[in-house]
């Protein structure tokens, strides 16, 4: 999922201050709702450690009643009317806007730019997202859910076999709709192994290479332009021992059979880019291919569902939760 992006040009930049959980349900929702080649949207932590700032950038002067009326559909009218708006002058406002966000911690893993390296400890596994390039930050509550997922998987199921006889085009991971890259580098970082991560959008994949480099992950990972699971390449790298596919309701309905089917037998698909009230309906179709739910993660309003394929096609299915 992308979180707000681009150039360094005159913008107008929108402030107001608020509680953590308002402050990223209300970056969830501009950031989801403008053009993300025109908006950079982020949600920190202020020097107080109480509150939260939101500070929304525009490459054009918006409509301030309609964004005010998105602040109100995520908090309410006294938040809404708080919002000030002002002109940023000439600079990389995207950069600036990232450099005021906290590390994001996800478990083992700890999303940072490159003015927060120093915040690395020797127990995180550091994960750094280049500022003048990103997509996204990290901070949305599907890229988080599919981080702590991951490192659920690691301490309890022990996800790392790859099945006997791999092809060499074989994957032990494929990243379904990688944007940044952050998922597919949390899964280099810890499973040392081979690596397909896919996006439709060439500019993303572009993201997604350059934060591979700079994560020293890229002779792991393997960055291709390609819709959903169909395309050769991916067809290729299939089945694989984890499979993520953080995107939308939609997409992941319509390819629900092919992902299926790319889960390795004793492998697990991670889930996201679905609102709470969902994540059922999006159960019930991968249910309906043959896995089975695991693990449930709910944060900011967007749940994570972490689903296996039983090794046994004779095993019965669970119920779930």
């Amino acid at each position: 999922m992308r979180e707000g992006l681009q150039p360094a040009k005159p913008a107008t930049v929108a402030r107001l201050v608020t509680t953590e959980q308002l402050a990223r349900r209300i970056a969830d929702l501009i950031g989801e709702s403008f053009d993300p080649e025109e908006t950079a949207v982020a949600a920190y932590e202020q020097p107080d450690e109480r509150s939260w700032g939101v500070e929304v950038f525009f490459e054009t002067p918006p409509d301030e009643a309609a964004v005010r009326a998105l602040v109100a559909l995520a908090s309410d009218a006294a938040t809404a009317d708080s919002m000030t708006f002002g002109t940023l002058e000439q600079k990389d406002w995207v950069a600036a806007s990232l450099e005021g966000l906290a590390p994001v911690p996800a478990g083992k893993f700890l999303v940072h730019g490159a003015h927060d390296r120093h915040r690395v400890k020797p127990n995180h596994i550091g994960i750094e997202i280049d500022a003048a390039l990103a997509f996204g930050t990290g901070h949305h509550g599907t890229t988080r859910g599919c981080l702590l997922a991951l490192d659920r998987l690691l301490k309890t199921r022990n996800p790392r076999p790859v099945r006997p006889g791999a092809p060499r085009t074989g994957a032990a991971v494929l990243d379904v709709g990688t944007g940044t890259g952050i998922l597919a580098i949390a899964a280099a970082k810890t499973l040392r192994q081979k690596i397909l991560a896919s996006d439709i959008d060439p500019a993303a994949v572009r993201v997604a290479r350059e934060n591979v480099r700079l994560n020293r992950t890229a002779p792991l990972i393997e960055m291709v332009v390609a819709p959903g699971l169909n395309a050769p390449r991916v067809r290729r790298a299939s089945p694989a021992s984890i499979v993520f596919a953080n995107i939308l309701l939609g997409p992941l309905t319509r390819m629900a059979g092919p992902l299926a089917r790319a889960v390795a037998p004793g492998g697990y698909a991670i889930l996201s880019g679905l609102l709470a009230k969902q994540a059922a309906a999006a159960l019930a179709v991968y249910r309906a291919h043959g896995l089975k739910l695991v693990g449930r993660i709910g944060l900011d309003g967007w749940v994570t569902l972490v689903l296996t394929r039983p090794r046994s096609a004779s095993g019965r299915r669970g119920s779930g939760r």
